[in-house]
């Protein structure tokens, strides 16, 4: 294989998880954040007063900004591409991972969806191979997406596993 046949392009024709993905997760994290910030404000509102009570809430504010970032910035990171043996998941804010699956390894696919994934009509594709550690998911697919994924990895894995 040649260097260039091993080169894995950076952005190009990689596709993105659903915009849904991104509405998602913020009601995730409204769901999470606002008990979290109202079990700290409302006892430093009424236990310590109005001193006690504005640098707290100041510090659930900063923290739920800081969160939303970083939400934002991994959901944005997420993108998968399909190529003639293997499929390409890469990921990653801080750390970047790209993981190359090939179609012959493939073992299984799983399609899930949680409660709040249901809601928005997205699902994710776990994709299982022999070695746990190279196996990928891709969250936050139209659920069309990804019934029609899960069906053409398997397709591609059987025929490359069987050697056609």
């Amino acid at each position: 294989m040649t260097q260039a046949a091993m080169h894995v392009p950076e952005t190009a024709g990689y596709r993105r998880p659903s915009p849904r993905m991104w509405t998602a997760r913020q009601l995730s994290l409204a769901l999470t954040a606002i008990p979290l910030a109202l079990a700290a404000t409302v006892p430093a509102w009424v236990f310590g007063g109005a001193t006690a009570g504005v640098p707290v809430t100041a510090a659930a504010v900063v923290l739920a900004a800081l969160a939303w970032t970083v939400l934002r910035g991994r959901y944005r990171s997420w993108g998968y591409l399909e190529r003639l043996d293997d499929l390409i998941v890469r990921h990653g804010l801080l750390f970047r991972q790209v993981t190359v699956v090939p179609y012959g390894r493939m073992q299984f696919i799983d399609v899930s969806a949680g409660p709040i994934d249901r809601i928005f009509g997205l699902a994710t594709v776990q994709l299982h191979t022999a070695a746990a550690a190279s196996d990928a998911r891709i969250p936050g697919l139209e659920q069309e997406e990804a019934d029609r994924l899960r069906d053409r990895l398997a397709s591609l894995g059987e025929a490359q596993a069987t050697g056609l």
